[in-house]
């Protein structure tokens, strides 16, 4: 890796997070008219007594340079069509559809297409079937949805939709939502197939239980058991049925003000995993999570919600075995770059600090990770994150990410910038 390349990606990031700031400034101005024009018209169409039109459009680019690898810069556009109906006597269907292809560049592994001379993308060019549910909601305090769906429990650790990739993650499924007990709600899900984020089925025979209770003003506190069980020995991690597993845990969430300009965040989770179902490898791995930080909502500049966190993230292993979250959202722990989708034989330990700020409308975020092994002393390296998003008049949103993955004693140094416009309705 070259370093006048990474000082130049940073300062292009720099350099796009200040043109998103001053098309932030130049605009507000026209923000309210603008909503109340054409893209009000575009809502009130999409929408009426006869249902609502959801219309997604996401158009990314990426650039990766992974030693070993050819460099990668692909680009992607994804479309998300989808009908709500009405509700009628206490029922609502949904279906919707996904489909993503590369538009000026096809030249990287998007882990389908056998091109593995190139660093992967993992955005292949399908289409599907993302969504189809019918829910019932007669039941006071009740919901009942079965079909394929998207299924996001808590911070998403576990079990995720993998929103970041372009062909998201949804579960064939039954979930069943209770909140008849006041401040308790009970989220029951069995889930018999996975449609990945490949576009490929992913038989298994999961439940999964989620009780959480909040105390008020204080946070929430949830309690989980997931269980799963996988049915096609070569579709099932690293080895046969290796992600056949049994997690039980405890989470407590939240945050309280100190002052009236001061919040204290806090987050605390353990728990446990074993092998379960057709895993014939007899293990038993433990799990961490501790964030500490503070929030200051508002300042006498132009700086809102100015946030710090230091967080303290640990995946065991057992004698070679580590704990394991294949149904996570996993891209959003361990470093945007995705060296740890899938956690290392010897486990991970993962110390990071998070900064970040608004400003005119304008997200910035920072994140610093420093990489270590559970068993032995292996150091994994070091990543840096940064990313700029400005969201206009409610239904368009531009992002600009940058991350670099610096190895040590496991993978390779690894470089990745991200240009993405999302259009909503």
């Amino acid at each position: 890796m070259k370093t006048c390349s990474r000082k130049g990606y940073v300062a292009s990031l720099a350099l796009a997070g200040s043109l998103v700031l001053g098309a932030s400034m130049a605009f507000s101005a026209r923000a309210a008219t603008e909503e109340t024009g054409v893209n009000q018209q575009i809502a009130d169409t999409l929408h009426g007594d006869w249902g609502k039109i959801n219309f997604n459009l996401r158009y990314r680019f990426e650039y990766v340079d992974q030693d070993g690898l050819k460099t990668t810069d692909g680009d992607t556009i994804r479309l998300r069509l989808g009908y709500l109906t009405p509700e009628f006597a206490g029922f609502q269907a949904f279906a919707e559809f996904e489909g993503n292809t590369a538009v000026f560049s096809d030249d990287f592994n998007d882990k389908t297409n056998g091109k593995t001379e190139y660093a992967v993308i993992a955005d292949p060019s399908e289409a599907e079937l993302n969504q189809g549910w019918l829910s019932f909601s007669s039941i006071p305090d009740t919901v009942i949805k079965g079909g394929r769906q998207r299924v996001n429990l808590d911070n998403q650790r576990f079990i995720g939709a993998v929103g970041w990739r372009q062909m998201e993650q949804t579960f064939d499924s039954v979930n069943l939502l209770n909140s008849s007990l006041g401040n308790f709600t009970a989220n029951l899900t069995y889930v018999w197939n996975v449609r990945n984020i490949l576009s490929k089925d992913v038989n298994m025979n999961s439940p999964l239980a989620n009780l959480n209770y909040t105390f008020k003003d204080i946070g929430k506190l949830t309690a989980y058991g997931y269980w799963l069980d996988y049915n096609d020995p070569d579709d099932s991690g690293p080895y046969e049925y290796a992600f056949s597993s049994q997690t039980y845990g405890l989470r407590f969430n939240g945050s309280t003000f100190a002052a009236d300009n001061l919040e204290i965040l806090y987050t605390a989770e353990y728990a446990l995993q074993s092998d379960y179902g057709d895993n014939e490898t007899d293990y038993s791995a433990d799990y961490y999570h501790f964030i500490g930080g503070l929030q200051v909502p508002n300042t006498a500049s132009l700086f809102t919600n100015i946030t710090g966190k230091i967080g303290y993230e640990f995946q065991g292993s057992d004698d070679g075995v580590s704990f394991k979250t294949p149904l996570g959202t996993n891209h959003a722990f361990n470093g945007w770059v995705d060296k740890f989708l899938t956690t290392p034989p010897n486990g991970l330990q993962d110390v990071y600090g998070l900064l970040s700020t608004e400003i005119s409308g304008v997200n910035f975020k920072l994140i610093y990770h420093n990489f270590q092994a559970d068993e032995g002393s292996a150091d994994y390296g070091t990543e840096f994150d940064a990313m700029v998003s400005k969201k206009f008049y409610d239904h368009y949103t531009l992002l600009v990410a940058y991350g670099n993955y610096n190895a040590d004693e496991l993978y390779t140094d690894t470089e990745k910038i991200w240009v993405q416009l999302t259009v909503a309705f």
